[in-house]
Protein backbone atom coordinates (compact mmCIF):
# COMPACT_ATOMS: atom_id res chain seq x y z
CA UNK A 1 0.00 0.00 0.00
CA UNK A 2 1.39 3.39 -0.96
CA UNK A 3 2.27 5.83 1.82
CA UNK A 4 0.39 9.11 1.52
CA UNK A 5 3.72 10.93 1.93
CA UNK A 6 4.98 9.37 -1.30
CA UNK A 7 2.38 11.17 -3.36
CA UNK A 8 -1.14 10.40 -4.58
CA UNK A 9 -1.73 6.78 -5.71
CA UNK A 10 -3.09 5.99 -9.21
CA UNK A 11 -6.80 5.39 -9.06
CA UNK A 12 -7.98 2.77 -11.59
CA UNK A 13 -11.26 2.86 -13.34
CA UNK A 14 -13.22 -0.40 -13.50
CA UNK A 15 -12.45 -0.71 -17.20
CA UNK A 16 -8.70 -0.21 -16.65
CA UNK A 17 -8.59 -2.82 -13.92
CA UNK A 18 -10.63 -5.28 -16.01
CA UNK A 19 -8.34 -4.84 -19.03
CA UNK A 20 -5.21 -5.45 -16.89
CA UNK A 21 -6.74 -8.60 -15.36
CA UNK A 22 -7.77 -9.83 -18.81
CA UNK A 23 -4.25 -9.24 -20.14
CA UNK A 24 -2.69 -11.12 -17.19
CA UNK A 25 -5.04 -14.09 -17.64
CA UNK A 26 -4.51 -14.37 -21.40
CA UNK A 27 -0.71 -14.08 -21.02
CA UNK A 28 -0.54 -16.57 -18.14
CA UNK A 29 -2.88 -19.14 -19.73
CA UNK A 30 -2.51 -18.92 -23.54
CA UNK A 31 -3.69 -22.55 -23.87
CA UNK A 32 -4.68 -24.99 -21.15
CA UNK A 33 -6.22 -28.45 -20.93
CA UNK A 34 -9.25 -28.60 -18.66
CA UNK A 35 -11.60 -31.39 -17.59
CA UNK A 36 -15.01 -31.18 -15.95
CA UNK A 37 -18.72 -31.88 -16.20
CA UNK A 38 -21.03 -29.91 -18.51
CA UNK A 39 -24.05 -28.08 -17.11
CA UNK A 40 -26.36 -25.27 -18.30
CA UNK A 41 -25.63 -26.18 -21.92
CA UNK A 42 -27.37 -23.94 -24.49
CA UNK A 43 -27.17 -23.10 -28.20
CA UNK A 44 -28.46 -19.60 -29.13
CA UNK A 45 -29.34 -18.50 -32.67
CA UNK A 46 -25.64 -17.73 -33.30
CA UNK A 47 -25.00 -21.54 -33.01
CA UNK A 48 -22.15 -20.93 -30.52
CA UNK A 49 -21.99 -23.37 -27.57
CA UNK A 50 -22.32 -21.82 -24.09
CA UNK A 51 -22.09 -23.96 -20.95
CA UNK A 52 -20.52 -24.33 -17.49
CA UNK A 53 -17.66 -26.68 -16.69
CA UNK A 54 -17.67 -27.81 -13.08
CA UNK A 55 -16.22 -30.29 -10.62
CA UNK A 56 -17.35 -31.02 -7.07
CA UNK A 57 -15.95 -27.69 -5.72
CA UNK A 58 -15.73 -25.06 -8.49
CA UNK A 59 -17.04 -24.06 -11.88
CA UNK A 60 -16.02 -21.92 -14.86
CA UNK A 61 -17.99 -20.49 -17.76
CA UNK A 62 -17.08 -21.95 -21.17
CA UNK A 63 -17.78 -20.98 -24.76
CA UNK A 64 -17.03 -22.79 -28.02
CA UNK A 65 -17.63 -20.69 -31.09
CA UNK A 66 -19.38 -21.95 -34.20
CA UNK A 67 -16.17 -22.15 -36.22
CA UNK A 68 -14.78 -24.72 -33.78
CA UNK A 69 -17.87 -26.67 -32.70
CA UNK A 70 -18.86 -27.53 -36.27
CA UNK A 71 -15.92 -29.96 -36.36
CA UNK A 72 -17.13 -31.92 -33.33
CA UNK A 73 -18.25 -35.48 -33.96
CA UNK A 74 -20.81 -35.32 -31.12
CA UNK A 75 -23.20 -32.85 -29.47
CA UNK A 76 -22.32 -31.92 -25.86
CA UNK A 77 -25.00 -32.65 -23.25
CA UNK A 78 -25.63 -31.70 -19.63
CA UNK A 79 -23.93 -34.14 -17.28
CA UNK A 80 -21.33 -35.25 -19.85
CA UNK A 81 -17.73 -35.39 -18.59
CA UNK A 82 -15.38 -33.82 -21.14
CA UNK A 83 -11.80 -32.76 -21.67
CA UNK A 84 -11.04 -29.64 -23.64
CA UNK A 85 -8.23 -27.40 -24.83
CA UNK A 86 -8.72 -23.65 -24.68
CA UNK A 87 -7.48 -20.26 -23.54
CA UNK A 88 -8.52 -18.35 -20.47
CA UNK A 89 -10.07 -14.95 -21.07
CA UNK A 90 -12.21 -12.41 -19.30
CA UNK A 91 -15.59 -11.10 -20.46
CA UNK A 92 -15.22 -7.39 -19.75
CA UNK A 93 -18.89 -6.29 -19.58
CA UNK A 94 -19.52 -8.64 -16.64
CA UNK A 95 -16.00 -8.88 -15.28
CA UNK A 96 -16.18 -12.70 -15.25
CA UNK A 97 -13.49 -15.00 -16.52
CA UNK A 98 -14.16 -17.89 -18.90
CA UNK A 99 -12.44 -20.45 -21.07
CA UNK A 100 -12.72 -20.23 -24.86
CA UNK A 101 -12.46 -23.82 -26.12
CA UNK A 102 -10.76 -24.82 -29.34
CA UNK A 103 -11.11 -28.58 -28.92
CA UNK A 104 -13.46 -30.84 -26.94
CA UNK A 105 -13.84 -34.58 -26.52
CA UNK A 106 -15.79 -36.86 -24.17
CA UNK A 107 -13.77 -38.02 -21.22
CA UNK A 108 -12.99 -41.72 -21.34
CA UNK A 109 -15.12 -42.39 -24.50
CA UNK A 110 -14.30 -41.52 -28.10
CA UNK A 111 -16.21 -38.75 -29.80
CA UNK A 112 -17.33 -41.05 -32.61
CA UNK A 113 -18.78 -43.50 -30.11
CA UNK A 114 -20.67 -40.72 -28.36
CA UNK A 115 -21.96 -39.42 -31.68
CA UNK A 116 -23.03 -42.98 -32.58
CA UNK A 117 -25.02 -43.39 -29.36
CA UNK A 118 -26.60 -39.94 -29.66
CA UNK A 119 -27.75 -40.52 -33.24
CA UNK A 120 -28.92 -44.04 -32.40
CA UNK A 121 -31.08 -42.78 -29.50
CA UNK A 122 -32.54 -39.91 -31.53
CA UNK A 123 -33.45 -42.04 -34.56
CA UNK A 124 -34.87 -44.74 -32.28
CA UNK A 125 -37.14 -42.18 -30.63
CA UNK A 126 -38.31 -41.04 -34.08
CA UNK A 127 -39.30 -44.64 -34.89
CA UNK A 128 -36.78 -45.36 -37.67
CA UNK A 129 -35.86 -48.67 -36.02
CA UNK A 130 -39.45 -49.85 -35.41
CA UNK A 131 -40.30 -53.30 -36.70
CA UNK A 132 -43.59 -52.10 -38.19
CA UNK A 133 -41.65 -50.23 -40.92
CA UNK A 134 -39.47 -53.20 -41.92
CA UNK A 135 -40.16 -54.56 -45.40
CA UNK A 136 -40.01 -58.28 -46.24
CA UNK A 137 -37.43 -59.60 -48.68
CA UNK A 138 -38.72 -61.15 -51.92
CA UNK A 139 -38.45 -64.93 -52.00
CA UNK A 140 -36.92 -64.88 -55.46
CA UNK A 141 -35.69 -61.41 -56.53
CA UNK A 142 -35.80 -60.48 -60.20
CA UNK A 143 -32.78 -58.15 -59.87
CA UNK A 144 -30.42 -57.70 -56.90
CA UNK A 145 -29.06 -54.18 -56.38
CA UNK A 146 -25.54 -54.22 -54.92
CA UNK A 147 -23.90 -51.04 -53.57
CA UNK A 148 -20.32 -51.61 -52.44
CA UNK A 149 -16.71 -50.85 -53.22
CA UNK A 150 -15.68 -52.09 -56.67
CA UNK A 151 -12.34 -53.25 -55.26
CA UNK A 152 -11.56 -55.72 -52.52
CA UNK A 153 -12.70 -59.22 -51.64
CA UNK A 154 -16.26 -58.32 -50.58
CA UNK A 155 -17.75 -57.89 -54.04
CA UNK A 156 -16.01 -60.98 -55.44
CA UNK A 157 -17.15 -63.18 -52.54
CA UNK A 158 -20.75 -62.02 -52.87
CA UNK A 159 -20.86 -62.48 -56.65
CA UNK A 160 -19.39 -66.00 -56.32
CA UNK A 161 -21.94 -66.99 -53.66
CA UNK A 162 -24.90 -65.63 -55.66
CA UNK A 163 -23.66 -67.33 -58.86
CA UNK A 164 -23.16 -70.63 -57.04
CA UNK A 165 -26.55 -70.55 -55.33
CA UNK A 166 -28.61 -69.28 -58.26
CA UNK A 167 -26.85 -69.21 -61.64
CA UNK A 168 -28.18 -66.56 -64.01
CA UNK A 169 -29.40 -64.23 -61.25
CA UNK A 170 -29.50 -60.61 -62.50
CA UNK A 171 -27.38 -58.17 -60.48
CA UNK A 172 -27.11 -54.37 -60.82
CA UNK A 173 -23.93 -52.98 -59.23
CA UNK A 174 -23.42 -49.33 -58.27
CA UNK A 175 -19.79 -48.80 -57.15
CA UNK A 176 -19.43 -46.51 -54.12
CA UNK A 177 -16.82 -45.34 -51.66
CA UNK A 178 -17.36 -47.12 -48.35
CA UNK A 179 -15.20 -44.83 -46.20
CA UNK A 180 -13.59 -41.44 -46.25
CA UNK A 181 -14.77 -38.12 -47.64
CA UNK A 182 -18.02 -38.12 -49.68
CA UNK A 183 -18.62 -41.80 -48.86
CA UNK A 184 -21.96 -41.05 -47.15
CA UNK A 185 -23.06 -38.93 -50.13
CA UNK A 186 -22.26 -41.73 -52.59
CA UNK A 187 -24.20 -44.27 -50.48
CA UNK A 188 -27.26 -41.99 -50.41
CA UNK A 189 -26.99 -41.38 -54.18
CA UNK A 190 -26.79 -45.13 -54.85
CA UNK A 191 -29.96 -45.84 -52.83
CA UNK A 192 -31.82 -43.03 -54.58
CA UNK A 193 -30.67 -44.26 -58.02
CA UNK A 194 -31.85 -47.82 -57.33
CA UNK A 195 -35.28 -46.45 -56.33
CA UNK A 196 -35.51 -44.25 -59.44
CA UNK A 197 -34.60 -47.12 -61.79
CA UNK A 198 -37.19 -49.44 -60.12
CA UNK A 199 -35.38 -52.54 -61.38
CA UNK A 200 -34.03 -54.08 -58.22
CA UNK A 201 -36.22 -56.19 -55.94
CA UNK A 202 -33.75 -55.88 -53.06
CA UNK A 203 -30.69 -53.73 -52.29
CA UNK A 204 -27.56 -54.90 -50.46
CA UNK A 205 -25.27 -52.33 -48.79
CA UNK A 206 -21.96 -54.09 -48.16
CA UNK A 207 -18.41 -53.48 -46.98
CA UNK A 208 -15.76 -55.36 -45.02
CA UNK A 209 -14.91 -54.90 -41.37
CA UNK A 210 -12.98 -52.05 -39.83
CA UNK A 211 -12.70 -49.63 -36.94
CA UNK A 212 -15.49 -47.26 -35.95
CA UNK A 213 -13.69 -44.59 -37.99
CA UNK A 214 -13.70 -46.86 -41.07
CA UNK A 215 -17.42 -47.57 -40.67
CA UNK A 216 -18.36 -43.92 -40.04
CA UNK A 217 -20.06 -43.44 -43.42
CA UNK A 218 -22.66 -46.04 -42.41
CA UNK A 219 -23.27 -44.14 -39.14
CA UNK A 220 -24.22 -40.97 -41.03
CA UNK A 221 -27.73 -39.58 -40.48
CA UNK A 222 -28.32 -38.91 -44.19
CA UNK A 223 -27.57 -42.59 -44.97
CA UNK A 224 -29.97 -43.71 -42.23
CA UNK A 225 -32.80 -41.56 -43.59
CA UNK A 226 -32.13 -42.69 -47.18
CA UNK A 227 -32.42 -46.35 -46.07
CA UNK A 228 -35.64 -45.61 -44.16
CA UNK A 229 -37.13 -43.77 -47.14
CA UNK A 230 -36.30 -46.50 -49.67
CA UNK A 231 -39.30 -48.22 -51.28
CA UNK A 232 -37.05 -51.23 -52.01
CA UNK A 233 -36.12 -53.48 -49.07
CA UNK A 234 -32.49 -53.05 -48.01
CA UNK A 235 -30.10 -55.59 -46.46
CA UNK A 236 -27.27 -54.05 -44.41
CA UNK A 237 -24.08 -56.14 -44.55
CA UNK A 238 -21.48 -53.93 -42.90
CA UNK A 239 -18.28 -55.30 -41.39
CA UNK A 240 -17.96 -58.41 -39.28
CA UNK A 241 -20.63 -60.06 -37.15
CA UNK A 242 -19.62 -58.03 -34.09
CA UNK A 243 -19.73 -54.69 -35.93
CA UNK A 244 -22.93 -52.65 -35.58
CA UNK A 245 -23.74 -49.44 -37.45
CA UNK A 246 -26.75 -47.14 -37.61
CA UNK A 247 -27.47 -48.58 -41.06
CA UNK A 248 -27.91 -52.03 -39.47
CA UNK A 249 -30.66 -50.73 -37.17
CA UNK A 250 -32.56 -48.87 -39.92
CA UNK A 251 -32.25 -51.52 -42.65
CA UNK A 252 -35.03 -54.04 -43.21
CA UNK A 253 -32.61 -56.94 -42.61
CA UNK A 254 -29.19 -56.94 -40.97
CA UNK A 255 -26.76 -59.59 -42.25
CA UNK A 256 -23.81 -60.44 -39.99
CA UNK A 257 -21.42 -60.40 -42.98
CA UNK A 258 -21.56 -59.59 -46.71
CA UNK A 259 -21.37 -63.30 -47.51
CA UNK A 260 -24.34 -63.97 -45.25
CA UNK A 261 -26.27 -61.22 -47.08
CA UNK A 262 -25.68 -62.97 -50.41
CA UNK A 263 -27.08 -66.18 -48.92
CA UNK A 264 -30.10 -64.33 -47.49
CA UNK A 265 -31.33 -62.74 -50.72
CA UNK A 266 -31.25 -65.79 -53.07
CA UNK A 267 -32.20 -69.41 -52.44
CA UNK A 268 -30.24 -72.39 -53.77
CA UNK A 269 -31.48 -73.22 -57.27
CA UNK A 270 -31.07 -76.99 -56.77
CA UNK A 271 -33.15 -76.82 -53.59
CA UNK A 272 -35.85 -74.95 -55.50
CA UNK A 273 -35.86 -77.56 -58.29
CA UNK A 274 -36.14 -80.35 -55.74
CA UNK A 275 -38.95 -78.53 -53.94
CA UNK A 276 -40.76 -77.90 -57.23
CA UNK A 277 -40.55 -81.57 -58.20
CA UNK A 278 -41.76 -82.65 -54.76
CA UNK A 279 -44.68 -80.22 -54.90
CA UNK A 280 -45.51 -81.34 -58.43
CA UNK A 281 -45.79 -84.97 -57.27
CA UNK A 282 -47.95 -83.96 -54.30
CA UNK A 283 -50.25 -81.74 -56.40
CA UNK A 284 -50.63 -84.44 -59.07
CA UNK A 285 -51.61 -87.02 -56.48
CA UNK A 286 -54.07 -84.63 -54.82
CA UNK A 287 -55.66 -83.76 -58.18
CA UNK A 288 -56.00 -87.44 -59.21
CA UNK A 289 -57.65 -88.26 -55.89
CA UNK A 290 -60.02 -85.31 -56.35
CA UNK A 291 -60.99 -86.47 -59.86
CA UNK A 292 -61.52 -90.03 -58.59
CA UNK A 293 -63.80 -88.84 -55.78
CA UNK A 294 -65.79 -86.57 -58.09
CA UNK A 295 -66.27 -89.44 -60.60
CA UNK A 296 -67.58 -91.77 -57.88
CA UNK A 297 -69.92 -89.04 -56.67
CA UNK A 298 -71.20 -88.45 -60.20
CA UNK A 299 -71.93 -92.13 -60.70
CA UNK A 300 -73.78 -92.23 -57.36
CA UNK A 301 -75.99 -89.28 -58.27
CA UNK A 302 -76.57 -90.62 -61.78
CA UNK A 303 -78.13 -93.76 -60.31
CA UNK A 304 -80.50 -91.68 -58.16
CA UNK A 305 -81.45 -89.30 -60.95
CA UNK A 306 -85.13 -89.65 -62.19
CA UNK A 307 -85.93 -89.66 -65.91
CA UNK A 308 -86.35 -85.97 -66.92
CA UNK A 309 -89.33 -86.80 -69.17
CA UNK A 310 -91.33 -88.01 -66.17
CA UNK A 311 -90.48 -84.83 -64.33
CA UNK A 312 -91.65 -82.76 -67.32
CA UNK A 313 -95.05 -84.60 -67.43
CA UNK A 314 -95.58 -84.02 -63.72
CA UNK A 315 -94.75 -80.32 -64.07
CA UNK A 316 -97.05 -79.97 -67.13
CA UNK A 317 -100.03 -81.41 -65.20
CA UNK A 318 -99.24 -79.17 -62.23
CA UNK A 319 -99.01 -76.15 -64.56
CA UNK A 320 -102.48 -76.87 -66.05
CA UNK A 321 -103.96 -77.17 -62.57
CA UNK A 322 -102.40 -73.89 -61.43
CA UNK A 323 -103.58 -72.13 -64.63
CA UNK A 324 -107.22 -73.25 -64.13
CA UNK A 325 -107.21 -72.23 -60.46
CA UNK A 326 -105.70 -68.86 -61.32
CA UNK A 327 -108.34 -68.20 -64.03
CA UNK A 328 -111.21 -68.97 -61.62
CA UNK A 329 -109.72 -66.75 -58.92
CA UNK A 330 -109.17 -63.91 -61.40
CA UNK A 331 -112.81 -64.15 -62.67
CA UNK A 332 -114.19 -63.95 -59.13
CA UNK A 333 -111.96 -61.00 -58.33
CA UNK A 334 -113.11 -59.06 -61.42
CA UNK A 335 -116.79 -59.72 -60.57
CA UNK A 336 -116.25 -58.49 -57.01
CA UNK A 337 -114.56 -55.27 -58.13
CA UNK A 338 -117.26 -54.61 -60.76
CA UNK A 339 -120.00 -54.83 -58.05
CA UNK A 340 -117.95 -52.57 -55.78
CA UNK A 341 -117.56 -50.02 -58.60
CA UNK A 342 -121.32 -49.98 -59.22
CA UNK A 343 -122.11 -49.31 -55.53
CA UNK A 344 -119.57 -46.50 -55.32
CA UNK A 345 -120.92 -44.89 -58.52
CA UNK A 346 -124.46 -44.78 -57.05
CA UNK A 347 -123.15 -43.20 -53.87
CA UNK A 348 -121.21 -40.63 -55.86
CA UNK A 349 -124.27 -39.62 -57.92
CA UNK A 350 -126.39 -39.31 -54.76
CA UNK A 351 -123.77 -37.21 -53.03
CA UNK A 352 -122.82 -35.17 -56.08
CA UNK A 353 -120.54 -32.23 -55.25
CA UNK A 354 -122.54 -30.07 -57.74
CA UNK A 355 -125.46 -29.85 -55.31
CA UNK A 356 -123.25 -28.82 -52.46
CA UNK A 357 -121.53 -26.25 -54.65
CA UNK A 358 -124.93 -24.77 -55.67
CA UNK A 359 -125.92 -24.27 -52.01
CA UNK A 360 -122.61 -22.63 -51.23
CA UNK A 361 -122.97 -20.33 -54.25
CA UNK A 362 -126.41 -19.12 -53.06
CA UNK A 363 -125.03 -18.47 -49.59
CA UNK A 364 -122.12 -16.60 -51.11
CA UNK A 365 -124.41 -14.32 -53.15
CA UNK A 366 -126.51 -13.52 -50.06
CA UNK A 367 -123.48 -12.67 -47.93
CA UNK A 368 -121.97 -10.63 -50.79
CA UNK A 369 -125.14 -8.47 -51.08
CA UNK A 370 -125.18 -8.04 -47.32
CA UNK A 371 -121.54 -6.98 -47.27
CA UNK A 372 -122.05 -4.57 -50.21
CA UNK A 373 -124.91 -2.76 -48.50
CA UNK A 374 -122.91 -2.49 -45.30
CA UNK A 375 -119.93 -1.08 -47.22
CA UNK A 376 -122.12 1.56 -48.98
CA UNK A 377 -123.60 2.68 -45.65
CA UNK A 378 -120.15 2.97 -44.00
CA UNK A 379 -118.79 4.84 -47.04
CA UNK A 380 -121.67 7.36 -46.95
CA UNK A 381 -121.16 7.97 -43.24
CA UNK A 382 -117.41 8.50 -43.64
CA UNK A 383 -117.97 10.86 -46.61
CA UNK A 384 -120.33 13.04 -44.48
CA UNK A 385 -117.81 13.07 -41.64
CA UNK A 386 -115.03 14.13 -44.06
CA UNK A 387 -117.14 17.07 -45.39
CA UNK A 388 -117.85 18.22 -41.83
CA UNK A 389 -114.19 18.15 -40.78
CA UNK A 390 -113.09 19.85 -44.04
CA UNK A 391 -115.46 22.70 -43.31
CA UNK A 392 -114.12 23.06 -39.78
CA UNK A 393 -110.53 22.91 -41.01
CA UNK A 394 -111.17 25.64 -43.58
CA UNK A 395 -112.51 27.86 -40.79
CA UNK A 396 -109.17 27.51 -38.97
CA UNK A 397 -107.00 27.98 -42.07
CA UNK A 398 -104.76 31.11 -41.71
CA UNK A 399 -105.19 31.78 -45.41
CA UNK A 400 -108.92 32.08 -44.94
CA UNK A 401 -108.33 34.62 -42.17
CA UNK A 402 -106.05 36.62 -44.46
CA UNK A 403 -108.75 36.69 -47.14
CA UNK A 404 -110.98 38.57 -44.72
CA UNK A 405 -108.52 41.52 -44.67
CA UNK A 406 -106.06 40.44 -42.03
CA UNK A 407 -102.23 40.20 -42.44
CA UNK A 408 -99.23 38.63 -40.69
CA UNK A 409 -96.18 40.79 -39.80
CA UNK A 410 -92.76 39.16 -39.27
CA UNK A 411 -89.37 40.64 -38.35
CA UNK A 412 -86.55 40.10 -40.77
CA UNK A 413 -84.36 38.17 -40.95
CA UNK A 414 -85.49 36.10 -37.92
CA UNK A 415 -89.06 35.75 -39.35
CA UNK A 416 -90.42 36.29 -35.82
CA UNK A 417 -94.19 37.01 -35.86
CA UNK A 418 -94.91 40.45 -34.35
CA UNK A 419 -97.74 40.61 -31.80
CA UNK A 420 -96.79 43.83 -29.93
CA UNK A 421 -95.61 47.09 -31.57
CA UNK A 422 -93.39 47.91 -28.59
CA UNK A 423 -91.17 44.95 -29.34
CA UNK A 424 -90.20 46.29 -32.77
CA UNK A 425 -87.44 48.93 -32.94
CA UNK A 426 -87.50 51.91 -35.34
CA UNK A 427 -85.83 50.98 -38.67
CA UNK A 428 -86.62 47.27 -38.30
CA UNK A 429 -87.14 45.52 -41.65
CA UNK A 430 -90.49 43.79 -41.79
CA UNK A 431 -92.31 41.23 -43.92
CA UNK A 432 -96.09 41.68 -44.19
CA UNK A 433 -97.93 38.60 -45.53
CA UNK A 434 -101.31 39.38 -47.19
CA UNK A 435 -103.95 37.09 -48.63
CA UNK A 436 -102.47 37.81 -52.01
CA UNK A 437 -98.77 38.68 -51.97
CA UNK A 438 -96.16 39.94 -49.50
CA UNK A 439 -94.90 43.44 -48.57
CA UNK A 440 -91.36 44.28 -47.38
CA UNK A 441 -91.05 47.61 -45.44
CA UNK A 442 -89.13 49.50 -42.77
CA UNK A 443 -90.65 50.69 -39.46
CA UNK A 444 -90.83 54.54 -39.44
CA UNK A 445 -93.14 55.09 -36.45
CA UNK A 446 -94.82 53.00 -33.75
CA UNK A 447 -98.31 53.40 -32.18
CA UNK A 448 -100.16 51.57 -29.44
CA UNK A 449 -103.77 52.23 -28.46
CA UNK A 450 -103.72 55.26 -30.75
CA UNK A 451 -100.68 56.80 -29.07
CA UNK A 452 -97.31 57.19 -30.69
CA UNK A 453 -94.49 55.28 -29.09
CA UNK A 454 -91.22 57.13 -28.92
Amino acid sequence: MNNLSEGPAHIHTISELTKKIKSLLEQSFPFIWLTGEISNFRIPSSLHYYFTLKDDQSQIQAVMFRGQNKHLKFVPENGMAVTGLGRISLYEPRGSYQIILEYLEPKGVGALQVAFEQLKNRLSQEGLFDQEFKKSLPYLPTVIGLATSPTGAVIHDMLNIIKRRFPGQSIDIIPIKVQGENAAHEIVSAIELFNRLERASVIILARGGGSIEDLQAFNDESVARAIFGSAIPIVSAIGHETDFTISDFVADIRAPTPSAAAELVVPVAEDLNHLLYKNKVIITEIFNNYIRERRLGLEHFAKRLIDPRKKMIDHRIKLDDYSERLFRAFTILIKHHRELLTRNSDKLIHNSPARYVEKLQQKLEYEFNLLSNLYIAILSEERNRLRERTSRLNGLNPTAVLSRGYSIARQLPELTIVKDSTTVPIGQKMEVILAKGTLFCDVKERFKNGKKIV
